[in-house]
């Protein structure tokens, strides 16, 4: 078992299945690309352990709580987390966490946004530590988001050299 696995372990967290897209939705893109030494992964939300989208389903602010909002940012970090290790074999590939982009969907004068997406930043922390879980962010409000999704989080990471 890895080091990453071993963590996940530790904290009793469990990678989700693939996200189980609504019927007569397809996407024309992959959820990681990896090129060189960069894995650059596409807008996930949040799912449940079967690969079906989490709930409750909303803007944050009116049908979402800010608290509820954290809780599907955490569940959007470990689909991203089994996207990559689907992708790359292994999550300890990673080298360091670069960008990402936290998007919420926000009722109108919703301006807590950093505080719903901390639920990704303090998961990502808490698995790969300061050292390599560190990176810069955005967390913005979104009209809509695919779905009715709360969170939707993209972004970066560096791998290591083989």
């Amino acid at each position: 078992m890895s080091a990453i696995d071993d963590r996940l372990a530790q904290l009793g967290l469990v990678l989700p299945e693939p996200l189980k897209m609504p019927p007569g939705t397809t996407l024309p893109f992959p959820w990681v690309r990896v090129i060189g030494q960069r894995a650059i992964f596409s807008g996930h939300g949040p799912t449940q352990g079967d690969g079906s989208m989490a709930q409750p389903l909303g803007k944050v602010g009116t049908q979402v709580t800010v608290e509820q909002g954290y809780a599907a940012a955490r569940l959007t970090a470990l689909a991203i987390l089994g996207s990559l290790k689907r992708e790359l074999g292994s999550l300890d590939r990673i080298e360091a966490w670069v960008h990402i982009l936290g998007m919420v969907n926000s009722a109108p004068g919703f301006d807590r946004q950093p505080a719903v997406i901390n639920g990704f930043t303090d998961l990502i922390l808490e698995v790969f530590g300061p050292q390599v879980g560190a990176h810069a962010r955005s967390a913005v409000g979104m009209a809509e988001l695919p779905f009715g999704i709360p969170v939707e989080i993209e972004g970066e990471v560096v791998l290591r050299q083989d």
